[in-house]
């Protein structure tokens, strides 16, 4: 599963065959680094996730535009509540941010995250496939070790909107098994491949204990559209409550991993509290 100056994003959408989808994401705020100012950029339609297939380094894997299909809430769960949308952003104090990374584990690029992660002692969220999990425990057990958090990403990253309720459940369930058995605990958030939610998803995912975290700001780093536009994509998108996708999978996943390792200084520098988002129950 895949510049010096500034930083962008916005949320998912699009129409696909069979949902109707919408989705909504933006910041609040942009700023700019180095000597020239700039121009916010208002972001495109994003991307997100990858297939979950093991592909080469060298690959570029095709990508869906996501999709958004809401529903009406049902019932509440006992403890996690039944949402009709995905959280886009997160709640905190001052200069709050949230980094999260699709797709993996990966043992390319994985590790390389989680060495800078370490080295600057912060924290992010990782929204594992369960294939690609079930192959790296160990990757798992060093998040759980270094105090990320751990989400469901689905099994083979399929696009929800397509399967049966039953074959979403199992997409979910076996993931959350391979999760607990590596992490030391069941996932407590879920991401849809593509961005692709539906009322199903929703209903499963809180039957499952788990919150639906989208996104606010894509770096749209699987196009590898180079390590200083990544960049400048979360340089213009930061801002307090947002929200950063990125991937750690699904193809050449290294100009993300540079460019992590340019972008995080810099934040932190500028007064971000890289952090993860605790739970919004109802």
């Amino acid at each position: 599963m895949q510049k010096d100056q500034l930083f962008t994003r916005r949320g998912a959408l699009l129409a696909g065959a069979g949902a109707a989808a919408v989705g909504a994401a933006g910041t609040a705020s942009l700023f700019a680094w180095g000597t020239g100012g700039g121009t916010p950029v208002r972001p495109d339609a994003p991307a997100a996730g990858a297939p979950a297939h093991r592909l080469p380094a060298n690959s570029s894997a095709y990508r869906l535009q996501p999709l958004t299909g809401y529903g009406p809430p049902r019932a509440a769960a006992a403890r996690t509540p039944l949402r009709s949308e995905p959280l886009l952003r997160i709640d905190g104090r001052g200069r709050t941010m949230v980094l999260t990374f699709d797709d993996g584990p990966d043992p390319r690029y994985t590790p390389g995250i989680l060495d800078t992660l370490a080295e600057y002692d912060v924290r992010a969220m990782f929204f594992v496939c369960g294939e690609m999990a079930a192959d790296q425990p160990g990757l798992l057990a060093r998040m759980a070790d270094e105090g990320h958090t751990v989400g469901n990403h689905t099994w083979s990253h399929p696009l929800l909107t397509k399967l049966t309720r039953r074959q979403i459940r199992s997409e979910m369930t076996r993931t959350s098994e391979v999760i607990e058995n590596a992490y030391g605990e069941r996932p407590r958030w879920f991401r849809a491949p593509y961005g692709a939610w539906n009322r199903a998803a929703f209903q499963l995912g809180s039957e499952l204990g788990m919150e639906p975290l989208a996104w606010t700001v894509d770096t749209l780093d699987w196009t590898s559209p180079g390590t200083g536009t990544i960049v400048d994509r979360v340089g213009n998108g930061a801002a307090p409550g947002v929200v950063v996708l990125s991937h750690d999978a699904g193809g050449d996943r290294s100009q993300s991993v540079r460019a992590l390792r340019r972008y995080l200084p810099r934040l932190l520098d500028s007064g971000y509290h890289i952090t993860v988002p605790r739970r919004q129950l109802a």
